[in-house]
């Protein structure tokens, strides 16, 4: 056999089937593709979900330490009045 006609029968055959493995492994993985990006995405928009639940509870966590510091506050100085009355503090007439 002559390299020559094998190399160029080769190269032939190759021009032919290269676009045809192309095509045929594109419209192959096609759907598989956009099955992984349908994925991600419903994956995506969970995340964001979580973010927008996480965000909600901080809220509710800061609200309630406001009213815990409030109550503190409210108490410190219902003990703070009750002690000067005790102790007959300034301000305070008998």
């Amino acid at each position: 056999m002559d390299i020559v006609a094998v190399i160029a029968v080769t190269g032939g055959l190759l021009t032919v089937l290269i676009p045809i493995a192309g095509l045929t492994a594109r419209f192959a993985l096609k759907p598989i593709v956009e099955s992984v990006a349908r994925l991600r995405e419903l994956q995506g928009g969970a995340s964001s979900g979580n973010v927008a639940m996480l965000d909600q509870r901080v809220s509710l966590l800061e609200q309630q330490m406001q009213a815990i510091e409030s109550s503190v506050k409210h108490l410190s100085d219902a003990r703070e009045f009750d002690r000067q009355l005790s102790s007959g503090g300034p301000g305070l007439s008998q």
